[in-house]
């Protein structure tokens, strides 16, 4: 081996540099995803690298690498690389290991499976990093996507009794972001096994839906005469969502402890003065 084949070697070993010691015809022609994969952590020598061992069906590492352009042993590591994203499978056979391309959409099935993973984390990560920071967090977002993004979040709890609060606006919800994406919303809550109690107005009210019922874990109360609810307004964990009407058009979410605790509170002491759900309307 000469020197300059050992220099860039190490230099390859070490992550300090992507470039090849050469490339196939054919993997020089691959279509321009490089800057997509490389969002993904997949480097252009990796996806090089993946082409070359798909073109080749089954082959020993260094032929794969050859076909490349890599040297051996710097094709070795980034092979086990693909092999952790399921793009390739590494086989012993009789004294050589042979390489075996996987079909891409495994690549994406793990990329599903860690989206599933890291969002079951985040409302954890949420809570631990709030604790620690000890000040209250706001966070605007606006238009009819921001106001899906707030209503949505509140799927996210994790304390125990799984129970949602709310005051729920109709006439505003029907509005933004429409009864069907509500409906969905609410079936999604009841999948997750989480419970609403809602108060809603009588005289804001669209439509004689979503009574209380067992089945879908719900109960609804409305509020007293003269009670205006404009907002929906959203109470879980330490957090306290709120949403506008179309001609405000913003949702707004505000995580604090004591804020949340309060809003609590007096949440509890409204519903306990609201008229209850005819019986007949129990399911």
């Amino acid at each position: 081996m000469t020197m300059d084949m050992r220099i860039r070697e190490a230099v390859d070993e070490f992550g300090q540099s992507d470039t090849l010691v050469g490339q196939s015809p054919h993997v020089c022609g691959a279509p321009p995803v490089e800057a997509e994969l490389a969002q993904l952590g997949i480097t252009k020598s990796l996806f090089n690298l993946y082409m070359a061992a798909a073109e080749l069906g089954e082959a020993p590492i260094a032929e794969v690498a050859a076909r490349a352009g890599m040297v051996r042993t710097t094709a070795y590591h980034a092979l086990q690389r693909l092999e952790e994203e399921g793009l390739v499978d590494i086989q012993d056979r009789e004294g050589k290991r042979i390489v075996v391309a996987e079909d891409p959409r495994k690549f994406l099935e793990r990329g599903k499976a860690r989206l599933q993973a890291i969002e079951a984390l985040v409302p954890q990560m949420r809570s631990v990093y709030n604790r620690i920071k000890g000040k209250p967090q706001i966070r605007f977002f606006e238009g009819e996507e921001g106001i899906r993004t707030v209503l949505w979040e509140s799927l996210t709890m994790t304390g125990t009794p799984k129970i949602l609060r709310g005051y729920l606006s109709m006439h505003e919800l029907e509005q933004t972001p429409g009864l069907d994406e509500v409906e969905r919303f609410l079936n999604e809550r009841v999948q997750r096994g989480i419970e609403l109690k809602v108060i809603r107005s009588r005289h804001r009210d669209v439509a004689p839906i979503w009574p209380t019922s067992r089945a879908e874990k719900r109960e609804l109360r409305y509020a007293p005469d003269g009670m205006e609810i404009s907002m929906t307004t959203l109470i879980f964990d330490n957090c306290v969502s709120l949403i506008s009407s179309r001609n405000e058009n913003y949702g707004l979410i505000i995580e604090s402890e004591e804020f949340a605790t309060m809003q609590c509170g007096l949440f509890d002491t409204v519903w306990s003065v609201c008229v209850a759900s005819p019986r007949a309307e129990l399911g």
